[in-house]
């Protein structure tokens, strides 16, 4: 699963989530010319080519077969020099990073991947690679999203909701593998359980939901 999901449902809050992650670099930059940021996973790398073009140092974590794809985008945009990438799966994250400490860490619906205790104890991970007072920018698939049409774990706790989605819409998506869906409160837990500070977290009009939490 990856930005196949930017379709129109996702857009709206994917956008949102980047204007609030972008916003915080520029604030940053007028304090410390450095700033690292690490996104996850790759996307179409548009984002990261944003931060980049901020002047931040940009670390760009995904699969080992996405490193071509992402290095001829950087290059074809001028930002070869900004953006590094390296490779590495959520749920197995290594001790050390390229740019530890980060500033901002932007983690797409990637979350979404993994059972609730696993994407938690994901989070806790990335953590420790964002500085003190560096923020987590977070978006994740919601259950009260037209992808719980069909869902089966809709109705069940969010340490058990981890199934696939209607034939329909994983054909749709291209989604073959099973996802937690989250809602508003469940995202606020999540966070709150990984030791994040919540500053925020929204649920957008597509259902789908996203929060800004703080390393303190």
């Amino acid at each position: 699963m990856d930005d196949h999901l930017s379709a129109k449902p996702a857009a709206s809050y994917q956008d949102e989530n980047e204007r609030l992650a972008l916003e915080e670099c520029v604030k940053r930059q007028r304090i410390d010319q450095r700033v690292s940021v690490l996104v996850f996973p790759a996307g179409r790398c548009e984002l990261a080519i944003q931060f980049a073009r901020l002047g931040a140092s940009v670390f760009v974590g995904d699969q080992p077969g996405r490193q071509l794809e992402v290095e001829n985008r950087a290059l074809a945009d001028g930002m070869q020099d900004n953006i590094r990438f390296f490779p590495c799966a959520l749920n197995d994250l290594p001790a050390d990073l390229p740019g530890d400490p980060h500033d901002i860490i932007f983690l797409r619906r990637g979350l979404s991947q993994l059972p609730y205790h696993q994407g938690c104890a994901a989070i806790r991970q990335l953590l420790r690679h964002l500085r003190i007072g560096g923020k987590l920018y977070l978006s994740l698939l919601g259950l009260h999203s037209e992808l719980s049409d069909g869902y089966s774990g809709r109705d069940r706790p969010i340490g058990e909701r981890f199934a696939h989605l209607s034939p329909a819409l994983a054909a749709r998506y291209e989604i073959d593998e099973p996802v937690c869906l989250y809602s508003e409160r469940d995202l606020f837990m999540l966070l709150l359980e990984a030791g994040v500070s919540v500053l925020r977290t929204l649920t957008t009009t597509y259902g789908n939901v996203m929060g800004v939490g703080v390393r303190v």
